[in-house]
C-alpha cells in the first residue's frame, strides 16, 4: 500500500498494490500495522455502503462534532466519484481548504479523512457505490454539514450538479452565523 500525503494535514490517498495471476487479482485495502506505523487511526467501529444512481449527484459535505468526531476511510467499489474533504479544524493551517481526488473501482484508491474534516463526493458515472469505515458510531445529535457550494470554500466540482438532497441543500454557509460552531474540540 502506498500512502500519499494530501495538502490537508493528516489526510492521505492510499493506493493498494494488487497482485494478480491468471485467476484475477487480490489486494489489501486496510492493514492496521501500516496505519499504526504512520500514526493513523485503524479502529473502525462502523462500516457503511452507499449507492448513488445518477451522474452529477452530490452527497455532502458531512461531519460529526466532538465528542462524536470521526475519522473516515472511503473507497469507491463501483463507478467513479470525485471525493472531497474540507478541513474545519480550528488550529489547522489549512482550515477551510479543500482537497479532491477521483476514487474509482478501477483505481482502487482510498481516501483517509481525519477528524475535523467534512466529507462529500460527486458521482462521475451512473450507479456509484462507496464503502466507508468510521472510527465513531453515527451520532445524530452531533451530525452537521456545510453547503457543497459555499463560496468561502469554493470547491470546483467537475460536473454540473444533477441531484442533491434537501438536507444537504439546507446546510448553512460557513461564514454565516454558525462559523464558531465548527470548532470541533
Amino acid at each position: 500500500m502506498i500512502f500519499t500525503e494530501t495538502p490537508i494535514a493528516g489526510a492521505f490517498v492510499i493506493t493498494p498494490a494488487p497482485r494478480g495471476d491468471h485467476r484475477g487479482w487480490f489486494m489489501r485495502t486496510f492493514d492496521q500495522n501500516l496505519f499504526a506505523d504512520r500514526g493513523l487511526c485503524g479502529n473502525w467501529v462502523q462500516m457503511n455502503h452507499s449507492m448513488t444512481a445518477q451522474p452529477g449527484s452530490i452527497r455532502g459535505m458531512h461531519f460529526q462534532h466532538a465528542p462524536a468526531a470521526e475519522v473516515k476511510l472511503v473507497r469507491c467499489v463501483a463507478g467513479r466519484v470525485f471525493d472531497v474533504l474540507v478541513d474545519l479544524r480550528p488550529d489547522s493551517p489549512t482550515r477551510y481548504q479543500w482537497f479532491g481526488t477521483e476514487l474509482s473501482a478501477q483505481n482502487g484508491q482510498l481516501l483517509y479523512i481525519p477528524e475535523g474534516c467534512a466529507h462529500g463526493f460527486q458521482t462521475l458515472t451512473p450507479n456509484c457505490e462507496l464503502i466507508y469505515c468510521h472510527s465513531a458510531a453515527y451520532a445524530p445529535d452531533h451530525e452537521d454539514g456545510i453547503r457543497y457550494n459555499d463560496p468561502k470554500i469554493n470547491i470546483t466540482w467537475p460536473l454540473p450538479v444533477a441531484d442533491i438532497s434537501e438536507r444537504d441543500l439546507g446546510f448553512e454557509l460557513i461564514y454565516d452565523v454558525r462559523i464558531t460552531n465548527y470548532d470541533l474540540g
